[in-house]
């Protein structure tokens, strides 16, 4: 399946396999504490100021949401693989904060509850990422936000991923307020230089 411009192979992982090893890439644990720094500073500033409820699709082990509730805000955290969304609930025991097995594109949620849709590496694996961030935009209040990181990746077998230009055009319709940060040069996000295309999309709705 594709993007409309490049190769997707993330969506046939099988990230019940890939759960126990998944925090070992230093921008997947934030174990580092660099690393983690420069992710919670990130975050903050993508954010909003006050205590909000934020929707972390496609969480993974709960690294963002972990950040989310050290920075006051509530999580709902949703990914497909029950044993990643195992390891969520862990991590975040005893903070503000649920997490649901479910499908990214469709995330067993209610419409209006989220002050921002957070989604990292997510949307380029799904088909159709028009119509998934029309849904997504159903899931915000108004005024809510987009936070979405994304980029492009040589995989070895080809690219993958979506381009910032053709995902500030998907959000156009959908958003009043479209802000990119390109992320490629800050290396202590990724815990080593890339030379990828890797980027943030804030976008107010």
């Amino acid at each position: 399946m594709t993007n409309g411009e490049h190769a997707i192979t993330g969506a046939d992982l099988d990230w019940d396999s890939a759960a126990a090893t998944f925090d070992d890439e230093p921008d997947h644990g934030l174990r580092d504490p660099e690393v983690r720094r420069a992710w919670a500073s990130r975050l903050r500033s993508w954010l909003p100021d006050r205590a909000c409820d934020v929707l972390d699709l496609g969480c993974g082990t709960g690294s963002l949401s972990l950040l989310a509730a050290e920075q006051g805000h509530r999580v709902t955290g949703v990914d497909r693989s029950p044993a990643m969304v195992d390891l969520a609930r862990a991590k975040l025991a005893g903070r503000d904060a649920v997490f649901l097995v479910g499908d990214a594109a469709a995330p067993p949620v209610g419409e209006e509850r989220f002050d921002v849709v957070l989604v990292r590496h997510v949307l380029w694996a799904l088909p159709d990422p028009g119509r998934v961030l029309r849904h997504w935009r159903g899931l915000l209040r108004p005024g809510g936000r987009f936070v979405l990181v994304e980029g492009v990746w040589d995989t070895g077998a080809g690219p993958a991923g979506i381009p910032a230009d053709r995902l500030t055009g998907l959000l156009a319709p959908l958003a009043g307020q479209v802000r990119v940060e390109h992320l490629s040069d800050d290396e202590p996000l990724w815990g080593r230089a890339v030379t990828d295309e890797r980027y943030a999309v804030v976008a107010t709705a």
